[in-house]
Parts: C-alpha cells; structure tokens; sequence
C-alpha cells in the first residue's frame, strides 16, 4: 500500500497550506487510490469499475514494479497495480503533462508486461487474465478528436474484427472535459447527463481549481466513490499540512540558528581584529601577531594601513 511519507517527500511541489493538494499530481493519485484505508479501497473499485464498464466486486493493489523481461530491459515502475475480480489486471497512471517520451509506445509497452507478466512455464495461454492499461493524461494526445475515453485493442487492419479481449490500452484526455464543465455553469446540462468515467474524470482534473468547486461539491454529495475518494484526500491534505507546518517550524529554527551562529562569529573576528590592531599598535611584529591570532599576514598588513 501507499505510504503517506512517500506524499511528503514531495513537498516542494506543492503550494501554500490553504490551496486543495491536486489529483493531477501523480502522487497524490497514488495515495487516493492505494492507501490502506476502506475509503481509498472503495474509491479505487469505483474508478476502476467507470473505467471498464465492468461490475468490480473486489480489488486488491499490488506491487507497482513490473519484473523486466531480461536483465537490460526498462524496469517500469506504475503509479497504481491492481488485481480484481477473478484475476484480472489493470494499471492505472496519471501523466500531468505532455511527456518527452511517446505515451503512446510507453502504453502499449506497461499493456504488454503486464500482459506477459501473468505467464509460468506450463502454463496455458487461454489462463492469461485480461489487462487494462488506464492512462489519465492532463494534455491533449489526439488532437483530431474530441472523444473521451479512447479505447485500443488488436484489431484487423480493414474489417476491424477484435483479435482478442486480453489486452485494452484507454485513454482518458482530461482537458478535453471543460466543454463538459462550461455547459454545467451555463446551466445546458447537470451531473446526469454526465457518464460515471466522465464524472471521476471532472473530479480528478478539477478538485483543487476554486471555479470549478460548487460541480466537485455535488459530485462528491451524489457518488458515493468520488465522495470515498474525497475522504481520502482530504485525509491525506490534513496530514500533508500538518507535515508541512512541522517542516516550515524546522526551517524556521535553522535559519534562526545559523543567524545567531553568523552573528557569534562576526562578534569573534571583529574581537581578533581588535586585538591584531592593539598588537600592532604596541609595535609587535606581523608574524607575532599571526602567531597569537591566527589572522593571515595579508589581513595583519591591511590593518596596519
């Protein structure tokens, strides 16, 4: 499961205390969905449920690291890993912005290793579970169309016939909602025109933007995951913050104490100096003076000047 300290190690890639932790980061998904907590349990089979179309009795996360294929292979490391069901398995990332790799090859690549993944030696290929690899992407992947969620499977190249049901690569393109959102405020739809995907997806891009927070507020008062999924932020938001208060106190004491150490040290040079000049005065020597008071020739001649 999740562990909060990993959420704090982040710390610097949030703002002030007051502004809503984001969903977008990675992070926090991670620990909305994957902490040890029934809400974080129930948000999670809620999600993963809008995602697939499919009824998830029971979902359990596993570790996020996908064993390589061989020894110089990419090791992929994924956001949240879960079985469910009778076995079958999905993926679940969320990318905050366009990415210098292609998430297009990175999609198809997690689909595969965990697709192969589920094999042993003897083992029939008609055992391997169905694979679900869920991207949720905070930018636009394929600009020419404004349809949410993008389903890929195998398919014949012109009759289109599905080769198989073991492997499905979704892609869920968050800006493309905020035509969904300004037709809410224009008051032209409401939350029941929204599908249940649409609707996690709304919450996840737009939790923690303040326009947007009367739609957030009736999603997580009428469904009932997104309202389990709130819970756990907001779990994790108190500890975040209070985290990060501990950590501005520390701050704050370490650099009144290296003020205080500055000032110490300023006060002890400015009492070497004086006794080097008083020394100096009385006609001792340069290296006498360096001698008794540590002070470099240089500084000494200087203050014979």
């Amino acid at each position: 499961m999740f562990n909060l300290f990993n959420l704090f190690r982040h710390a610097r890639d949030y703002s002030t205390d007051d502004e809503p932790l984001p969903i977008l980061n990675d992070t926090v998904f991670k620990a909305m969905l994957a902490s040890d907590t029934e809400d974080s349990r129930e948000a999670l089979r809620s999600l993963l449920s809008a995602c697939t179309n499919r009824e998830i009795t029971d979902v359990k996360v596993v570790n996020s690291e996908l064993l390589p294929a061989h020894m110089d292979a990419k090791f992929p490391r994924l956001d949240v890993h879960v079985t469910f069901n009778d076995g079958e398995v999905a993926a679940l990332e969320m990318q905050i912005g366009k990415s210098d790799d292609d998430l297009k090859d990175r999609a198809a690549y997690y689909a595969s290793a965990l697709h192969s993944g589920q094999s042993r030696r003897g083992m029939k290929y008609k055992r391997i579970k169905r694979v679900y690899q869920i991207f949720f992407l905070n930018c636009v992947l394929f600009p020419e169309s404004e349809k949410l969620p993008r389903r890929y499977g195998y398919r014949e190249e012109k009759e289109h016939d599905l080769l198989t049901e073991k492997v499905e690569i979704i892609y869920y393109e968050l800006p493309k909602l905020e035509k969904r959102v300004e037709e809410y405020f224009a008051g032209k739809t409401g939350t029941e025109t929204l599908s249940m995907d649409e609707k996690w997806c709304i919450f996840m891009r737009y939790r923690h933007e303040k326009r947007v927070e009367p739609l957030i507020k009736e999603l997580c008062q009428r469904e009932e995951g997104i309202m389990h999924a709130e819970k756990t932020v907001v779990k994790i938001s108190r500890s975040y913050i209070r985290f990060a208060r501990e950590l501005a106190t520390i701050k704050c004491n370490m650099e009144s104490e290296a003020k205080e150490r500055q000032l110490i040290e300023e006060g002890q040079q400015e009492k070497t100096l004086q006794i080097a000049r008083n020394a100096l005065a009385k006609g001792l020597t340069p290296d006498f003076v360096h001698e008794i008071t540590g002070l470099d020739l240089e500084t000494i001649t200087n203050l014979r000047n």
